[in-house]
C-alpha cells in the first residue's frame, strides 16, 4: 500500500508538471523543444495516409453497400460479434420476381419464357455481385481497416509517448535553468552580517538572510536537476527513435495497400466481366427466341429515328429477325440496278445500326442513294448518304422510281 500511495503521488507530481510545462508553452512562458524536420514530416505523412484511408475505406463501402440502414445494420451485428444473417440483394429479388411472373403468365407463352430466362440472368448478377463485395471486403476493406484499427493506434500512442518525454525534458531544462538563476543571485549577495552592528537594528538584513539561505538551498538543486535533465534527454532520444523506426514502416504500408488495391481492380474487373457475359448469353437467347416469335418481338410502338436501348456487342442479327422484301419491290427493278451499275434512290423502311465500319446507319424514312457495286453479295447494296458511304441490307430499302 505503501509502495501504491508513493507511485500515485510520483505520477501526480509528473502529471501536474507536464501540465503546467504545456500550459506555460502555449502562453509563450516556456521554451519547447522542436522535434526534427524528418519526423515532423514522417508525422504529417501518417496523418495524412489515416486520412485518406478512413475516407476511401468510407466511399467503398458506400459503393458496395448503398443502403445506409444495412450498413448500420451490418455494423451493429459486427460490434456485438454476430454474423450477418444472408439475404437477397437488389438483382436476386428482381429475378425472383420475373421467374414468378414468368410462370404466371406460362412458361410457353413467349412473354413468359422472356421473363423467366431474364429472371435466372438476374439471379445469375445477383450472385457475382455478392461475390464481388465479399472478395473486396475481405482484400480490400479488411487491410486497410486493420491499419486503422491496429498500425494507426500503435503509432499514436507512441507518439503521445513522445509528446510526454518532450514534456519532461522541457520541464527538466526549466527546472535547471530557474536553479542556475537562484544560485547565481545567492552568489551575489553576502550572507555575512555588518560587523559592530546589532541584528536588532538590521531586521531588513535578516530578511534578506533568510532570503538568501533559502535561494542557496535552490542551488543544491542545480546538480540534481543536470542529472534529471540527463536522464530526461536519453528518454526522450530513444522515444524519438522508436517513434521515427514506426513512422518509417509506413512505406510498406503503402506498399500493401498498392497491392490490395491491385486485388480490387482484379476482382472489378473479373466482376464487370462476369456481368458482361452473363448479359451477352441472355442476349443471344432473346436473340434466337426473336427468330422463334419474330411478329411478338417486333416493336411497332418505336418512334422512328430512335435506337434500341442494349449492350453495345458487335453481333450479326439472326436471318430470320431481318424484316421480308416489300411486295411492292419487283426484282426486276434490282436487276436492272445492277446490270446498268447506275445509282437510285431509296426510301429506308427501318432504323439500322451498322455492325461495323463498312456498313452505313440507316433511319426510318430518310431517303439514300444506292447502287450496286461487283462481286458484292446479293442481299446488300452501296449506300450514300452525302458524304457517309457503306453497305446496307437490301432488305431495309424501298426503291423509288
Amino acid at each position: 500500500m505503501e509502495f501504491n500511495v508513493r507511485r500515485l503521488a510520483a505520477d501526480a507530481g509528473t502529471f501536474l508538471s507536464r501540465a503546467v510545462q504545456f500550459t506555460e508553452e502555449k502562453f509563450g512562458q516556456a521554451e519547447k523543444t522542436e522535434l526534427d524536420a524528418h519526423l515532423e514530416t514522417l508525422l504529417s505523412r501518417v496523418e495524412s495516409t489515416k486520412h485518406w484511408t478512413e475516407k476511401i475505406m468510407k466511399q467503398t463501402e458506400v459503393l458496395l453497400q448503398p443502403n445506409p440502414n444495412v450498413r448500420m445494420e451490418e455494423f451493429l451485428y459486427e460490434m456485438l460479434d454476430k454474423k450477418v444473417p444472408m439475404r437477397a440483394n437488389n438483382h436476386e429479388l428482381l429475378g425472383e420476381c420475373m421467374i414468378d411472373s414468368g410462370h404466371e403468365f406460362g412458361p410457353g407463352t413467349a412473354y413468359g419464357s422472356t421473363l423467366i430466362k431474364c429472371g435466372e440472368t438476374e439471379k445469375l448478377l445477383g450472385s457475382a455481385e455478392k461475390e464481388f463485395i465479399q472478395s473486396s471486403a475481405i482484400n480490400f476493406l479488411t487491410p486497410f481497416r486493420n491499419f486503422i484499427e491496429g498500425d494507426f493506434k500503435t503509432i499514436l500512442k507512441e507518439r503521445k509517448l513522445l509528446q510526454n518525454k518532450r514534456l519532461d525534458l522541457d520541464a527538466a531544462k526549466n527546472r535547471l535553468k530557474k536553479a542556475r538563476v537562484a544560485d547565481a543571485r545567492s552568489a551575489e549577495l553576502n550572507s555575512s552580517p555588518p560587523l559592530g552592528e546589532e541584528y536588532v537594528a538590521h531586521f531588513s538584513y535578516m530578511l534578506r538572510f533568510l532570503h538568501v539561505r533559502w535561494l542557496k538551498l535552490c542551488a543544491e538543486e542545480v546538480q540534481q536537476a543536470e542529472i534529471e535533465l540527463r536522464i530526461a534527454q536519453s528518454e526522450f532520444d530513444r522515444q524519438a527513435e522508436i517513434t521515427r523506426l514506426l513512422l518509417e514502416g509506413i512505406s510498406s504500408t503503402h506498399a500493401h495497400h498498392l497491392r490490395c488495391l491491385n486485388d480490387f481492380v482484379d476482382a472489378q474487373a473479373a466482376y464487370y466481366a462476369q456481368c458482361y457475359q452473363y448479359m451477352v448469353n441472355l442476349q443471344k437467347q432473346l436473340g434466337s427466341q426473336n427468330a422463334i416469335f419474330p411478329s411478338t418481338f417486333s416493336n411497332n410502338n418505336q418512334p422512328a429515328g430512335s435506337s434500341s436501348a442494349s449492350i453495345s456487342v458487335p453481333t450479326a442479327q439472326p436471318a430470320a429477325s431481318l424484316p421480308a422484301p416489300p411486295p411492292s419491290q419487283a426484282s426486276p427493278a434490282l436487276n436492272e440496278l445492277r446490270s446498268t451499275s447506275g445509282t437510285r434512290k431509296a426510301r429506308v423502311l427501318y432504323d439500322y445500326d451498322a455492325a461495323s465500319s463498312s456498313e452505313l446507319s440507316l433511319l426510318a424514312d430518310e431517303v439514300i442513294t444506292v447502287s450496286s457495286v461487283p462481286d458484292m453479295d446479293t442481299d446488300w447494296l452501296m449506300g450514300q448518304r452525302g458524304n457517309q458511304k457503306g453497305k446496307v441490307p437490301i432488305t431495309y430499302l424501298e426503291l423509288l422510281n
